[in-house]
C-alpha cells in the first residue's frame, strides 16, 4: 500500500509539471526512453556472451556480441526517432451523458519521409492502447475513450503516447495533458412521469383545460400541411385517426420544467440531500429530452436560474448545460 501511495504521489507531482495544451510537438525535451523487460534480458545476455568470449578467447563470440550490441544501439535510435518529431492535435469532444463513453480524437502528423510504425495512445495509467501507423508526410487519427462517472465540466484525462518499434527492447513514451474540457450532462431518468401541466401564459386565459398526462386538450382534425410536431400521436394510437394540436390553444399555456414540479422533495442541506437533488435533475433531464422530442416549447427553472421557453437544438443544449452545471 505504501509503495502504491508513493507511486500515485510521484505521478501527481510529475503531471503537475506538464503544461496544459491541445497541440504538442514531440522533441528530445518531452520524449523519454528506457529498456523494456526483454531489453534488460538482452543486456544480461550480452554480458554473458562477452564474459564467455573473454574467458574462452572466442573470436566468433566477440563478433556475435558486438553485432548484437550494434543492432541494439541502432534499434534504440530508430525507436526514439519513431516518436520524436510528430505533432499531436486534439479535438475537443462533444458533450455526453453520464454513463456514455467520451471519445477523444487525436490527429497525429508526421513530417518525415518514411512511415512511422507502432505508435500507441492511451489514458495515462489505463493500460488500454489504441495503435496506429502514421504514413510518410501524412497523418493518422486515433480515438481514445473514457467513461465519466458524474455530471459537470470535466478536464480531459492525462494522455500518454509510446512506441516499442522496431525490436521491442526499448520503450519510448511521452506524457500529455490536454487543456480542453468536456461537459457531461446528467443521466436522464429511465422511466419519468408525464410532463407537468402547462402554466397560463402571462395575459392569457387561466382556465384552459388540460389532461393529467401533460398534453393540452385543444385538438382538431389533421389538416394537410400540418407539421408532424403538432400531431398528437397518443390520440392517433387510441382513435386510429390523425389529430393535431390546436395552435391557438397551445399558445395560451407555457410548459415550465421546474424542480418544484418533479415531485421529489428535498434539498442539499437535508440528510442524503445530494442524492435527492441528483434524482430531481435526472427527472428534469428526461423531461427536457421528452419535450424536445414532442416538438414542444418549454422553459427551465433551476433555483435562481431561468431559461425562457423555446424549442429546438439550441434550447435543448442550453437546458442540458444548465442541468449539468447545477
Amino acid at each position: 500500500m505504501k509503495r502504491f501511495a508513493l507511486r500515485k504521489r510521484f505521478q501527481a507531482w510529475f503531471q503537475s509539471r506538464i503544461a496544459l495544451r491541445d497541440s504538442i510537438t514531440l522533441t528530445q525535451r518531452n520524449v523519454y526512453i528506457l529498456p523494456t523487460g526483454p531489453g534488460f534480458m538482452m543486456v544480461l545476455t550480452l554480458l554473458v556472451l562477452l564474459v564467455a568470449s573473454i574467458n574462452y578467447q572466442l573470436n566468433l563470440g566477440y563478433l556475435l556480441t558486438f553485432l548484437l550490441t550494434g543492432s541494439c544501439v541502432v534499434g534504440m535510435h530508430v525507436c526514439h526517432g519513431t516518436l520524436r518529431g510528430i505533432t499531436m492535435n486534439l479535438s475537443a469532444p462533444e458533450p455526453q451523458f453520464v454513463g456514455t463513453s467520451v471519445h477523444i480524437s487525436v490527429n497525429i502528423l508526421s513530417n518525415r519521409r518514411s512511415v512511422r510504425h507502432g505508435i500507441g495512445l492511451a489514458i495515462f495509467g489505463s493500460g488500454h492502447w489504441s495503435w496506429t501507423d502514421v504514413p510518410a508526410l501524412g497523418s493518422s487519427k486515433v480515438q481514445i475513450g473514457f467513461l465519466p462517472t458524474h455530471r459537470g465540466l470535466h478536464t480531459l484525462p492525462t494522455l500518454t503516447a509510446e512506441t516499442r518499434f522496431p525490436l521491442g527492447i526499448f520503450r519510448v513514451w511521452t506524457v500529455w495533458r490536454p487543456a480542453a474540457k468536456v461537459l457531461i450532462y446528467p443521466k436522464p431518468e429511465a422511466y419519468p412521469p408525464p410532463l407537468p401541466h402547462g402554466e397560463p401564459r402571462a395575459g392569457g386565459a387561466a382556465n384552459t383545460t388540460r389532461q393529467s398526462s401533460g398534453e393540452y386538450d385543444g385538438v382538431r382534425a389533421y389538416r394537410r400541411g400540418d407539421p408532424l410536431k403538432l400531431v398528437v400521436w397518443k390520440k392517433v394510437a387510441r382513435a386510429d385517426e390523425l389529430v393535431s394540436r390546436d395552435a391557438q390553444q397551445v399558445q395560451r399555456l407555457e410548459l415550465w420544467l421546474d424542480l418544484a414540479h418533479t415531485g421529489i422533495a428535498g434539498t442539499r442541506s437535508d440528510a442524503g440531500g445530494d442524492a435527492i437533488v441528483e434524482r430531481q435533475i435526472a427527472r428534469l433531464c428526461a423531461w427536457v429530452l421528452q419535450a424536445e422530442k414532442l416538438g414542444m416549447r418549454y422553459g427551465l427553472r433551476l433555483g435562481g436560474q431561468e431559461i425562457a421557453p423555446g424549442s429546438g437544438e439550441a434550447q435543448q443544449r442550453n437546458c442540458l448545460q444548465a442541468l449539468a452545471l447545477a
